[in-house]
């Protein structure tokens, strides 16, 4: 499977937040909110981003990510929906001859043993 390529984002389903980041960075992470959680409405997806010391950098890798992750569950709903229609077509199918003869001479043994279980006759 090919990997998922990022697709535009409607801005107006987005939310966005800023909060201060961690870690490296010094004064400017300790200052700056420079965290950037971006949230996709309708799924309810959500990423954080905390990558650069740039706010504007985090903002852009955020849209980048959250592009890529609702390309990725696409894909994946679209390989299920494929799966699941090849998984009822492997069952339709009609089955083979040879099986088919297996089957019932299969049953036919089975019926030939149970038919030897009458009662024991006293004469």
């Amino acid at each position: 499977m090919s990997t998922p390529q990022p697709s535009p984002l409607d801005e107006n389903d987005l939310e966005e937040s800023f909060s201060h980041a961690s870690g490296p960075g010094g004064q400017n992470v300790n200052k700056v909110a420079t965290r950037v959680t971006l949230t996709h409405r309708p799924t309810g997806l959500s990423v954080s981003v905390q990558d650069t010391r740039s706010q504007a950098g985090n903002r852009r890798l955020a849209r980048e990510r959250l592009a890529a992750l609702l390309a990725r569950r696409d894909a994946e709903a679209h390989e299920a929906a494929v799966q699941a229609r090849e998984k009822q077509r492997r069952r339709k199918r009609p089955r083979p001859a040879g099986v088919k003869r297996a089957f019932r001479e299969g049953k036919r043994r089975r019926a030939s043993v149970k038919s030897g279980r009458g009662r024991v006759r006293e004469e």
